[in-house]
């Protein structure tokens, strides 16, 4: 396999690579993840089942179109494929190992804000259905960002849990409430990296923001701003330099909430029950 990739790389990229230096990286839960170096250049690559391609090339089209804004950096993706009855895809190796200062904080929302309004839909969804983690993402086009939240976040989740043989108290009656609770906010669809927690973003030993591992689809550009807010949270100057670009709208500690509970949601259904009450505290807390 890592024949294969060395070669294709070489192929993309118009250079012979050799590696001689191959190391495990940690920190992911859902690929295997490595590094791959001929001392010249280093690659950075990750694998799993061969069924998992499409999820590869879902990762690399969405890193495509954020890196097309020219807003905020993403590493560019070199190659994928399958070998071995494995899936991989080949990456830009990012030295990300720096802690977040003051000011790559702030320029990480700045360039998160541009990066929303830079990328621009005219409807809700995205062209190829992707992952969320390892759960299935549905990103069939839509006019109504509620009906599209409603169906194919919510209700896709709270499906997928019944099936686990869960059923969450009153989330039916959320899914309906939904038009409701987002009445008089029409969000433009913006590029969305979908999956913006913490562990998705650093900066490099340059100080340069990077975001990366998205799922990215076109919605309401305060989702991606609520889930920075989730298991853990951004650092405040994330806030400001984004608030200095592009003011969040009224009613969003109410709709952060909402779309917070679709990740809850997805936790649940990827990793169990330990997430079951916090989803449910969030439904209750949003019909009150």
């Amino acid at each position: 396999m890592w024949n294969t990739i060395a070669q294709q790389i070489g192929a993309v990229t118009g250079r012979p690579f050799r590696p001689d230096d191959r190391g495990s990286i940690g920190g992911g839960c859902i690929s295997q993840s490595f590094m791959l170096s001929d001392r010249d250049r280093t690659f950075f690559v990750k694998t799993n089942r061969e069924n998992r391609l499409e999820m590869f090339q879902a990762e690399a089209l969405g890193l495509k179109q954020m890196h097309a804004t020219e807003t905020i950096r993403v590493p560019e993706p070199i190659c994928w494929g399958v070998e071995a009855s494995s899936a991989y895809i080949v990456l830009e190796y990012l030295d990300i190992g720096r802690r977040s200062t003051s000011a790559a904080a702030l320029e990480m929302g700045r360039q998160l804000a541009r990066m929303h309004r830079e990328g621009k839909s005219e409807q809700f969804g995205w062209e190829r259905n992707n992952t969320i983690g390892s759960t299935p993402q549905v990103n069939d086009p839509s006019d109504s960002w509620a009906e599209f939240f409603a169906i194919h976040r919510l209700e896709f989740q709270l499906r997928l849990a019944a099936r686990k043989g869960h059923s969450f108290d009153r989330g039916a009656e959320l899914v309906e409430k939904v038009p409701q609770i987002l009445a008089g906010h029409e969000p433009v669809p913006s590029l969305l990296h979908g999956d913006l927690w913490g562990g998705n973003a650093g900066v490099t030993r340059d100080g340069v923001p990077v975001i990366f591992d998205p799922a990215t689809y076109y919605g309401d550009r305060e989702a991606d701003l609520a889930m920075t807010e989730l298991f853990g949270g951004f650092p405040p100057g994330f806030y400001q330099g984004y608030a200095e670009e592009w003011p969040m709208d009224e009613g969003y500690e109410r709709r952060k909430v909402l779309y917070n509970l679709y990740h809850v949601l997805n936790h649940f259904n990827l990793f169990g029950s330990g997430y079951a009450g916090q989803a449910e505290s969030m439904i209750r807390t949003l019909l009150a």
